[in-house]
């Protein structure tokens, strides 16, 4: 196992394969890296992967601390200077989507492009998800289990994917990062923060997200300079798994024409 050591003394893990120009791939909330196994390889023809574990998750450690999609990029930086990578895109979905805008804001001479997938700007101007779903998610854990598998795909492409599905979180967090983790992602208000980002933008969303609503995908492309928007008709939030021969490719084109990263 290999890990970068943050300035507070967290060891995070983190994973890098492939050849060629590195591409951060940063997982949903309470995920760690095995969110992007079913598509991973997809990117390898053309680029290097680079994914780590949050801390709380996976092989990284799991302090009983305050966190925050801030401290996540932080951590994401840690990794980065570990490696010795100056620059890098970064295609973030769900929490991860969020932790890439803080990344891209805060540090935007790391980032290159930016694909933001099935996320939020978070916040009073984020559209929240419906009570409904809260329920569902908040019922006895093999019911809610359910309807968060049911949030992520959808009912034809279960029926021939069985599992297991490595999007419905990291199974050997502690309770305390679950809490920290779910605090983090409620917390992330990047409003202010995403007219600061020059990175190309892609904003990726499936027409059919009820966690995360389809509206949030426009608030972000209108709020980011010169962002693209791209919704992907009937896929739910794992659209980067379930529409992958749709969604894979379009990210590969994007990277590859994107425009260079402004000063």
């Amino acid at each position: 196992m290999t890990y970068a050591t943050t300035p507070d003394g967290t060891r995070i893990a983190y994973q890098l394969r492939g050849e060629g120009p590195v591409l951060v791939l940063l997982a949903g909330q309470a995920n760690n890296h095995h969110w992007w196994d079913a598509v991973r390889a997809d990117f390898h023809p053309a680029r290097s992967t680079l994914t780590l574990d949050y801390r709380g998750t996976g092989d990284s450690d799991k302090p009983d601390t305050p966190h925050s999609t801030e401290l996540f990029a932080e951590d994401v930086v840690a990794v980065l200077d570990h490696l010795g990578i100056d620059r890098a895109d970064v295609y973030g979905t769900s929490m991860g989507g969020r932790v890439a805008q803080q990344l891209a804001a805060r540090h935007p001479h790391r980032v290159g492009a930016l694909v933001l997938g099935c996320t939020s700007p978070g916040g009073p101007h984020g559209v929240e998800r419906g009570d409904d779903v809260r329920r569902a998610l908040a019922g006895p854990p093999e019911a809610a289990r359910q309807a968060l598998l049911e949030l992520m795909y959808t009912p034809r492409w279960l029926a021939g994917h069985p599992g297991p599905h490595h999007t419905l979180g990291d199974p050997g967090m502690p309770a305390h990062s679950r809490r920290r983790h779910r605090a983090a992602s409620d917390r992330h208000d990047a409003w202010e923060l995403l007219p600061r980002i020059g990175a190309p933008t892609l904003v990726l969303h499936g027409t059919d997200d009820r966690l995360n609503p389809t509206a949030n995908a426009a608030l972000l492309a209108d709020r980011i300079p010169g962002a693209r928007l791209h919704l992907i008709p009937g896929a739910r939030h794992a659209y980067f798994e379930e529409a992958r021969d749709h969604a894979g490719p379009l990210v590969l084109d994007f990277l590859t024409t994107a425009t260079p990263h402004r000063p």
